[in-house]
């Protein structure tokens, strides 16, 4: 009897899901914002309301992965459903091929109309959507710039946040009512280097943060880990990162000439932030740069007279991260809940589907670090939370199943009945949706591929799968090395059990599976570096 009620229950669902087969769609997509920065997930010192809120009415992925752990390929995966290799944008700062086919087209051929505003970063303009406004490149915190699909630029005074709130809710009430919308919205925020909304300068001072457990990791028995550029204590810079005596609202000047970054050695890092200083804290008016030489003037001269070194300027400089960073979030909550307010004021709820996620995951500390890149899971998982008005049991749901952020796509046409077209690799995860009970979802384990190397931050590439249990990684350039970690006796992934004879049948095991995902992908350079004796 119960099983019958069960049933019952999902064809019900179903049926309800079906007579909606075209839903609204808001893709909510952040930048470096990591799921352990969210109260949903667990964090209890910083307020993610609006997020929590969108949980609370859906579901939570608690295993949603990316296939490329870097901003612009993370992207291309999302709106290709291909893999980095297929879809050829592998690093960032290249220039996506806009002669293959694109999610949005296919919308578009099947009733939709489709628009993307915010952060695009794919090096070429948007093309499939019948409306854009971008901005170039990262795009910046203050009086960003935007360009829209007549090719004209703009500038909007004001926070970026709020202003992509601003052209969001402008084309909300500009649109066709006749035809449902899929709309993707860019967030800047919590993009490098971090500058809160001027309301928001402060808003986590009186906490100090707990070190991550792995915080002086010393990366015994992983080569990769050991050479990268991305500490929290060496790499993170007093003032371009940390705005420690930064001349807020001027134009730097270096020779009279731009300052663009150069890829040798050591020097990258120093070199990409002189650049991105040059088009970011240049940009602020009288106004905004006021407030912030007045806030970051007092940390200043607190530090100063702290005078630290050794480990504790390493956590001094952490507690100003970790303040920065949750206030750049802050905003970005804040304008999530206000486009969640007026779907409800403008009678959208009942029909819209709505998607928090972020392009990647990000170090909070953990391992040292700052950024992302690595297999590694606070940069290899992303939040993933959906609300589903079309599913009406779907709310504070935490699903533990794995899905890709290729898998972004395929999911997004089955929600209004098109067919999946036979170039994108990922699969539909409606089925979990509609039944979060389900078993051995992803039973085969997750692809990863990472490429850019050497600069900016020297993480060696490499490729692997995920399972629920277990991650297998291969390190190739830079790095030659296997890697593998028990997720459930070590979550922190400290112990590299690759050599471990205890493991050696699971590991024979992971290594078949992670030949037949290269294999299924059609990943040559993975197969060449697979196939290599070590």
């Amino acid at each position: 009897m119960k099983n019958l009620l069960i049933l019952l229950f999902l064809c019900f669902q179903t049926l309800a899901f079906a007579q909606n087969k075209q839903p609204n769609i808001i893709f909510i997509l952040s930048d470096d914002h990591a799921y352990q920065a969210i109260g949903a997930y667990g964090n209890k010192l910083v307020n993610t309301p609006n997020i929590d809120r969108l949980a609370k009415s859906g579901a939570l992925f608690n295993n949603a992965i990316v296939s490329n752990a870097i901003c612009g390929p993370s992207r291309a995966a999302f709106i290709t459903g291909q893999y980095s290799h297929k879809n050829g944008y592998k690093v960032n700062d290249g220039v996506l091929d806009t002669n293959q086919r694109f999610l949005p087209e296919i919308l578009s051929e099947n009733g939709y109309q489709t628009a993307w505003i915010g952060k695009w970063h794919l090096g070429s303009l948007p093309k499939g959507f019948d409306y854009w406004n971008v901005m170039p490149v990262q795009g910046h915190y203050f009086n960003p710039d935007f360009i829209n699909q007549k090719n004209d630029t703009v500038l909007y005074h004001g926070y970026v946040t709020e202003v992509i709130t601003e052209l969001t809710k402008k084309y909300l009430n500009d649109r066709n009512r006749d035809k449902p919308f899929f709309l993707v919205v860019g967030e800047k925020a919590t993009h490098r280097e971090w500058l809160p909304d001027l309301q928001d300068l402060g808003a986590y001072d009186s906490i100090k943060f707990p070190l991550p457990a792995t915080f002086y990791d010393d990366y015994k028995g992983r080569t990769a880990a050991a050479k990268q550029l991305m500490s929290v204590g060496e790499v993170l810079t007093l003032k371009t990162d940390l705005k420690i005596n930064q001349p807020f609202g001027e134009k730097p000047k270096v020779n009279n000439q731009p300052v663009r970054p150069v890829v040798k050695g050591k020097e990258i890092e120093e070199s990409m932030m002189r650049y991105y200083q040059q088009g970011e804290y240049a940009r602020m008016d009288s106004t905004q740069s006021k407030a912030y030489r007045n806030y970051y003037g007092h940390r200043a001269k607190e530090f100063e007279q702290l005078n630290l070194t050794g480990n504790a300027l390493k956590e001094w400089k952490f507690q100003r991260y970790m303040k920065d960073y949750y206030a750049t979030a802050k905003s970005l909550d804040r304008n999530i809940g206000e486009i969640l307010d007026y779907l409800e004021k403008n009678g959208l709820s009942e029909n819209t589907i709505v998607i928090y996620a972020s392009d990647q995951g990000f170090y909070l500390g953990e391992h040292g670090w700052f950024d992302k890149r690595f297999i590694y899971e606070e940069s290899l998982r992303t939040p993933f939370i959906i609300r589903m008005p079309q599913l009406p049991a779907l709310k504070d749901k935490k699903l533990n199943q794995i899905i890709s952020n290729v898998d972004w796509a395929p999911t997004i046409l089955d929600f209004s009945g098109i067919q999946k077209p036979g170039f994108m690799q990922g699969k539909s995860f409606l089925p979990v949706l509609k039944n979060p009970q389900i078993k051995n979802w992803s039973k085969e384990g997750a692809y990863y591929h990472y490429y850019e190397y050497p600069g900016p931050h020297y993480v060696s590439p490499h490729f692997g799968i995920r399972t629920d249990d277990y991650v297998l990684v291969r390190f190739y350039k830079g790095t030659e090395a296997w890697e593998m970690y028990d997720l459930k006796k070590d979550p922190s992934e400290l112990k590299n059990i690759i050599d471990d004879k205890h493991y050696s049948a699971i590991k024979n095991e992971l290594k078949k599976k992670l030949k037949a995902l290269i294999v299924a992908y059609d990943d040559k350079e993975a197969l060449k570096v697979f196939n290599q004796n070590l």
